[in-house]
C-alpha cells in the first residue's frame, strides 16, 4: 500500500523534498545571550561599592572595618538589623544595645539575645572580657548561636530553646564551651565554659513572633579539661554504680561538694539527684556507656545539675566509664564553680 504526501500527493518517499526546511540561522540555532566581561565587572564593582557603603555605616572602629571581608560585612549588617528590629532607637528597654559600659562592667558575664531560630540578634560589648573575642571577631564564626558553641551540645541546646519557646517566661540553663581567641586557648589550654541562663520574652506589646526573643546572661564557669590533673583533685569526687545507675559506693569528698554523707547515697538512684531538665542528657550518657564496646570503655563528659543536700543545684561535669569487667559504671564528677 502506497502512502501519499498530503502536500504534493506524491509517494511518501518523496515527501522530504516537499516539506518546508528550517533556516539554520533561525531562533533554534541562535546562541543564548551572554553578558560581556565588562558588564559583569561593572555589576561586581557596583555591588562592592554598596558593600563598602554598608561597612562604613557599621558602628565599629575604623581598624575593625578595614579587616572585614564582604561576607563578614553582610553578617554584621544582618546582626545589627536584627538588633534594631528588637530594640528600636526610640526604645527605652534597659536590656537593649544601649546598655552603658559602666553597667556592663558590673555583670558577671555578657548578654546574649537570640531569635527563635537561634540567630544572634545582640551580643554585649563586654564579651571580649569572657571569650577574648570582640563582637566583630565572634561574628566571624557565624551568625547562629550554634556557630559559637561546642558541637557536642547542639542537639541539647536546641531542645532547651524549644522548651523555653513553648513556655515563654520559663527559664532554661545550659553549660557549653564557647569559641575563644587563639591567645585565650594558648593561655588556658582550651575554649571557655559558659553557663547560659535565659528565657523567651516579648520585647514589645502586643506580643508577636517578631518581637519575641531569648534574653540570656552568659556567665563563665571554671572548666578544668584535665580530669586527671592531681593539682585539682579537691574539685572532684568519684562514684560507683551498678548498671542501672544505683549508687554502690562514693568517695567521702562528696560531703564537701554535695553535702550528703556517703551512707545516704548508697542504694539511691543517680537519677533521683538530677535536675529534670538534664535527665535526658544523663540518660543519653548512660545509654552510651551501656552500649560501649569493651569492659573498660569510656564516653564523653556531660554537664549536669545535681541536687545538693541543702536543696540547691550544683553543676557537675561528669565522665563515665565501664569498670569491673563491665559490671559497674564509675563516674568522675568535677564541680564547676
Amino acid at each position: 500500500m502506497t502512502i501519499f504526501c498530503s502536500h504534493c500527493h506524491r509517494p511518501l518517499q518523496a515527501e522530504m523534498s516537499c516539506l518546508p526546511r528550517r533556516d539554520k540561522q533561525g531562533p533554534a540555532a541562535s546562541k543564548p545571550f551572554r553578558s560581556t566581561k565588562s558588564a559583569s565587572k561593572a555589576r561586581r564593582d557596583q555591588i562592592n561599592a554598596e558593600l563598602r557603603v554598608l561597612r562604613s555605616l557599621l558602628p565599629i572602629s575604623t581598624q575593625e572595618k578595614e579587616r572585614l571581608s564582604y561576607l563578614h560585612t553582610m553578617a554584621l549588617v544582618c546582626l545589627w538589623l536584627r538588633g534594631a528590629q528588637l530594640f528600636p532607637p526610640d526604645s527605652a528597654s534597659p536590656e537593649g544595645p544601649a546598655l552603658g559600659v559602666e553597667l556592663l562592667s558590673l555583670l558577671p558575664g555578657f548578654l546574649l539575645v537570640l531569635l527563635a531560630n537561634g540567630k544572634l540578634a545582640y551580643i554585649s560589648e563586654n564579651v571580649d572580657q569572657v571569650l577574648g573575642l570582640s563582637v566583630v571577631e565572634l561574628l566571624a564564626q557565624g551568625d547562629m548561636v550554634f556557630d559559637i558553641l561546642d558541637g557536642r551540645v547542639h542537639e541539647e541546646v536546641r531542645k532547651k530553646l524549644l522548651l523555653a519557646q513553648e513556655e515563654p517566661g520559663r527559664e532554661v540553663t545550659f553549660v557549653s564551651e564557647m569559641r575563644t581567641s587563639k591567645a585565650f586557648r594558648l593561655q588556658h589550654g582550651g575554649n571557655r565554659a559558659v553557663a547560659v541562663c535565659g528565657r523567651f520574652t516579648a520585647l514589645h506589646w502586643p506580643a508577636s513572633p517578631s518581637s519575641t526573643a531569648f534574653l540570656a546572661l552568659c556567665t563563665p564557669v571554671a572548666w578544668l579539661p584535665a580530669d586527671s590533673n592531681t593539682s585539682f583533685q579537691d574539685d572532684l569526687f568519684q562514684s560507683t554504680h551498678i548498671l542501672d545507675m544505683t549508687f554502690t559506693d562514693v568517695t567521702e569528698s562528696v560531703t564537701y561538694h554535695l553535702g550528703y554523707h556517703r551512707e545516704e547515697l548508697i542504694g539511691q538512684s543517680w537519677y533521683s539527684l538530677l535536675h529534670p531538665e538534664d535527665a535526658d542528657l544523663a540518660a543519653a550518657q548512660h545509654r552510651a556507656v551501656g552500649e560501649s564496646l569493651g569492659a573498660e570503655a569510656a564516653v564523653g563528659p556531660a554537664v549536669l545539675r545535681v541536687l545538693r543536700a541543702d536543696r540547691t543545684w550544683a553543676w557537675l561535669r561528669v565522665a563515665a566509664r565501664r569498670d569491673g569487667g563491665g559490671r559497674f559504671i564509675t563516674c568522675t564528677s568535677r564541680c564547676l564553680r
